[in-house]
């Protein structure tokens, strides 16, 4: 089941098509740092090729994607949505084999969850109201149609591959547009996976273009003159030069960003029913996503007793292979990333904070960083402030509800968050007053029904629910006579 891959083309117009360039990529285990696959690396002649296979299947009367009605787009959605579940399986293994994702939870976010959100936006497209008839103050009436907004650059990173591309094909599919999908060269493996569902799902050629590359092809994407619209999600410097070339050329952007979430434990919250719910809100991932509450802030007068709690929580993970259905943690993405995380733990020692948790013995082989805990840390500590992206919590005390609000929204941030609370409705006013696009009571889980975005540095847009269709429309009036 685990060989080697190698792969020698790109899926462009329905077909697979050979590299315009000769550099490649070896992927690498993070478990135990072997190299499992290489791939192509997409230049910008690469990229201009998937373009215009998008342009193609979307532009002109004859062109396949512009002429399907929504119910035939929705169909073939819904037999991409089969395709892709049916290999669920293989594309949870091969995720967790590139980037470390927990064999736990890989097939449910990498095969089972894109599926679902296919189905869902297959559905929209069925039921949306693509066209109305107005009437005019003038005593005429206009015709308001919902057109698509054109080719879609998809630009995704390697932390939950597949879902956060499905994020954005599929609203993208029910809207009429075409996509270019630019995976992330460290889980790049598994998009052949999604091309080959594409292709047995009867997709149009060039309705779906997957082209894995590094900052070439991202750039050349972003600016390119063929495309209309560009949905990323990733780091927030990465978004930040993004939106600088989007707005120069006016062009629609979704942005899906960092984020430093804070878990807001009130004083009569259940700290059993808290630590059982942070395992997941706090470290899902080995602690690389976006919206993790690793920012815990906690009554001072059950201070202690929640650090010890949060402290138990982490140094019980079983930490090792991430293929093995008993762990909790695995490793991180890449020998950088690890580097990067234990340089923030190396701060929050060199800053005065006071780590709980126990040291415990690495695997020999693979990128790997405990989960760690730190207690007494101030708001102003890097710690506390940037995004860490790893297993690496921070504890801070409050003194009342007014300075844990205070804290939750004191940096630049404002993406995910909890509350917890023995009071649903207290906790439902204090999420209320938290600057973030989304937050849970007692819990967190993505809806796909509900928006799901980020504000300040956390991103632009929203992703998910009907609001997540909308990015990859346009609005068209046209005036007609009495």
């Amino acid at each position: 089941m685990d060989t080697y891959i190698e792969r020698t083309s790109y899926y462009i117009d329905g077909d697979w098509q050979q590299p315009l360039g000769s550099e490649t990529y070896a992927v690498v285990s993070p478990s135990t740092e072997d190299e499992i696959g290489r791939i192509p690396v997409a230049g910008a002649k690469d990229v201009d090729a998937a373009v215009a296979a998008a342009r193609r299947a979307l532009d002109g009367p004859d062109a396949p994607w512009a002429a399907a009605s929504p119910a035939e787009r929705a169909d073939a959605m819904e037999r991409f949505a089969a395709a892709v579940e049916a290999r669920a399986d293989q594309l949870g293994r091969l995720v967790t084999r590139q980037n470390g994702m927990p064999i736990s939870m890989s097939p449910l976010v990498n095969g089972y969850g894109p599926a679902a959100i296919l189905r869902y936006y297959a559905g929209l497209a069925r039921t949306l109201q693509w066209e109305e008839r107005r009437p005019s103050f003038t005593g005429t009436s206009t015709l308001v149609r919902r057109e698509p907004v054109g080719v879609v650059a998809a630009i995704v990173p390697w932390n939950y591959p597949q879902a956060l591309a499905m994020t954005k094909i599929a609203p993208a599919l029910a809207a009429g547009c075409t996509v270019v999908l630019k995976p992330a060269l460290e889980t790049s493996l598994d998009a052949y996976v999604l091309a080959e569902a594409a292709a047995e799902a009867g997709l149009p050629p060039g309705v779906l273009n997957i082209v894995p590359g590094g900052l070439e092809a991202g750039e050349t994407l972003v600016s390119h003159p063929g495309v209309d619209k560009v949905a990323f999600t990733g780091s927030t410097p990465a978004g930040r030069a993004i939106a600088e070339v989007c707005g120069r050329l006016l062009r629609p952007v979704t942005l899906e960003l960092g984020g430093k979430s804070a878990a807001i434990v009130l004083d009569d919250a259940d700290l059993e029913a808290v630590t059982a719910g942070l395992a997941t809100v706090s470290f899902a991932n080995n602690g690389q996503t976006c919206h993790l509450s690793t920012r815990i802030l906690a009554p001072a007068s059950r201070y202690e007793e929640v650090l010890d709690a949060v402290t138990a929580l982490a140094d019980g993970f079983t930490v090792g292979d991430p293929l093995d259905p008993a762990t909790a943690v695995g490793p991180l993405v890449s020998a950088r990333q690890r580097d990067r995380v234990e340089g923030y733990i190396a701060s929050a020692h060199s800053e005065g904070a006071r780590r709980t948790t126990r040291r415990t013995r690495r695997p020999d082989r693979g990128w790997y960083v405990e989960p760690t805990v730190f207690g007494d840390v101030r708001p102003e500590m890097t710690i506390a402030q940037e995004e860490i992206f790893g297993p690496v919590l921070a504890v801070t005390p409050y003194s009342s509800d007014e300075e844990a609000l205070a804290l939750a929204n004191g940096t630049e941030f404002g993406l995910g968050g909890t509350v917890w609370t023995a009071d649903v409705e207290r906790g439902a006013d204090i999420a209320r007053r938290v600057r973030t696009g989304s937050i849970g009571v007692n819990g967190y889980a993505l809806d796909l029904h509900s928006p799901f975005g980020g504000r300040g540095a956390s991103g632009l847009g929203r992703e998910l629910g009907p609001e997540g269709i909308s990015a990859y429309l346009e609005w068209k009036s046209v005036y007609l006579p009495s």
